[in-house]
């Protein structure tokens, strides 16, 4: 579905990836982890066209889309989480739902599918005329990930879905995330920090270090890969 082949991403003369190559199969969730500053959320912001690769090739369906405007991956089937939710704090629940779907032709079906997110997040149900920026923020992450499958994308980038959250609602994004994987059919590529609850809910995953990646395996091998258990897991 996804194809990354020697990717290269700048800010200003600052190289963030050094060579990214990855893949992602259609039905999959993969990981991918390291630590902080590790180009993690540069591969999220390269794929979708927020900070397009200075050299390299992406391929989405087989399609290159290394150059296409950010707005045009979107309507390909790409939506992103990003770090820190960003949601519209000013608007509604249901305004910030309507705004994910703003690219869709089918509008008929857009309801349908604000009851299926309401079906994840029945908190959201009681939300729905609030202010986004009024919301906890377990609450707003759940909004944003909402937000973005109202874009019915075919696959899902998530970035530090569990920033910021408690414990409890960490457990459940994550519970929601697998279970839109195995619903929905949606494929999911997610940055993670907490790398064992990451590896637990992916197929399989990729160590980055310093702008490259430096392993991949199943994910239930990286987790029992030693390296990665001293480095991640604290083990």
């Amino acid at each position: 579905m996804l194809k990354l082949v020697n990717v290269k991403t700048f800010y200003g003369n600052i190289q963030a990836l050094k060579g990214i190559d990855l893949e992602v199969s259609e039905g999959e969730i993969i990981t991918l982890i390291g630590s902080n500053g590790a180009g993690k959320t540069t591969t999220l912001m390269s794929i979708s066209g927020i900070t397009p690769p200075g050299s390299g090739e992406i391929y989405f369906m087989g399609q290159p889309i290394h150059h296409m405007s950010a707005d045009k991956i979107v309507s390909l089937g790409i939506s992103q989480v990003p770090e820190g939710r960003h949601i519209f704090p000013q608007l509604s629940v249901m305004e910030n739902l309507h705004m994910g779907a703003f690219l869709r032709t089918d509008k008929n079906r857009i309801a349908e599918d604000i009851e299926y997110v309401f079906g994840l997040f029945p908190i959201l149900t009681e939300r729905r005329h609030q202010a986004g920026g009024t919301l906890s923020g377990g609450e707003q992450q759940m909004l944003a990930i909402s937000r973005a499958l109202m874009a019915r994308p075919r696959l899902l980038l998530l970035d530090e879905p569990s920033l910021g959250l408690a414990p409890k609602v960490v457990h459940l994004i994550f519970s929601i995330i697998k279970k839109i994987n195995s619903e929905q059919k949606t494929t999911i590529f997610l940055v993670e920090q907490n790398a064992n609850l990451a590896l637990q809910s992916a197929h399989r995953g990729y160590v980055m270090e310093n702008g490259k990646i430096v392993l991949e395996d199943d994910a239930d091998r990286l987790l029992s890969n030693e390296a990665v258990k001293k480095a991640y897991l604290g083990l």
